[in-house]
């Protein structure tokens, strides 16, 4: 079984900006990239991109989930970066054409086709570390991807860290690589001291978010999580799974959570923790590890809420239920 991620389709989509224009998009082999070594990106990180799936249905058609959602915030992702503006229509054409070509190859559920629109300055120049990138380049790449839990779902083991932080507070909001590199030595250090799965960070006592997705604390018919600022990614999946909470009834409350407050209400009968994003929609947690001891999170495995709230909305992605909130696209 190969890792997740790591198999593309042999073509993608791309279209590069010149300083004035963009190109018409072309679908080229996965593999042809040209940079030059200057380029802009490869020294001070002008690069950022998305996540996002298609799912086939049971009657063979095709649906990307939340697109829109997924463009809007590689254009701020972009804007923030200082990267050269591109329309949304520019790159939501990119992505059904590409996955059209591939289509066929969409797994059936529960698999999906992973969707990797990503935007990188290309200017050489190595002179301009406080100046950004004039040109710049646009490509979608496609992975297949099987069930995330194939290799058994379990609940995960976090190190709440309230000291450091996963990137600079002003650059959370932005899906950039450089966010993901900050948090990797932090990661790799609670895995092999703690053997914990992930680092919950909590600058200062505030729970934020793990290296590579956000968090949500249930607590009976209640669902706790920060409120959207700049120091953390405001996750498409996030924004699904609240929207269906609200749906079901239960109370979202998007507020401060102090590591106090999370720690507290985790030890009550019933709380559950979980962790969301593209890949694993809900992902549990069983226990906190917090200046050396442990702290198991309601009974310590894999609640009942995070499994509805999951279902909930895979069903709406493989056209199980319906799409109230018209989050799917079709080819």
């Amino acid at each position: 079984m190969s890792a997740f991620g790591s198999v593309f389709m042999p073509e993608m989509a791309i279209s590069w900006f010149d300083g004035s224009q963009w190109s018409n998009a072309e679908v080229v082999s996965s593999d042809s990239i040209q940079l030059h070594p200057g380029a802009h990106v490869l020294h001070y990180s002008s690069s950022c991109f998305e996540g996002l799936k298609a799912f086939r249905h049971e009657d063979g058609s095709v649906k990307i989930f939340r697109m829109d959602r997924n463009i809007a915030r590689l254009q701020q992702s972009s804007d923030i970066l200082a990267l050269p503006e591109f329309a949304p229509e520019q790159l939501e054409q990119m992505i059904v054409d590409i996955v059209t070509r591939f289509a066929d190859q969409v797994p059936e559920a529960p698999g999906s086709m992973y969707i990797r629109p990503t935007h990188i300055g290309t200017e050489p120049a190595i002179g301009k570390a406080a100046v950004p990138s004039l040109t710049s380049c646009l490509y979608v790449l496609l992975s297949p991807v099987g069930d995330y839990f194939t290799g058994g779902d379990k609940a995960l083991r976090l190190l709440l860290d309230d000291e450091g932080m996963r990137c600079s507070p002003h650059m959370g909001v932005v899906k950039s690589g450089g966010n993901y590199a900050s948090a990797l030595q932090p990661i790799m250090k609670a895995r092999a001291e703690y053997q914990a799965d992930q680092v919950l960070f909590c600058p200062g006592g505030d729970v934020q978010e793990t290296g590579a997705a956000n968090f949500l604390l249930i607590d009976g018919d209640e669902i706790i999580t920060k409120a959207l600022d700049s120091t953390f990614l405001h996750g498409v999946t996030r924004d699904s799974i609240l929207t269906l909470a609200r749906d079901m009834g239960m109370t979202v409350s998007e507020r401060q959570l102090t590591v106090e407050e999370l720690l507290e209400r985790s030890a009550r009968p019933g709380c559950e923790a979980a962790l969301s994003g593209t890949a694993a929609v809900l992902t549990a947690v069983g226990t906190f590890i917090y200046k050396g001891k442990e702290y198991e999170v309601g009974n310590g495995g894999i609640g009942e809420t995070t499994l509805l709230l999951r279902r909930a909305l895979n069903d709406i992605q493989w056209g199980r239920a319906e799409d109230k909130h018209s989050w799917l696209t079709s080819l």
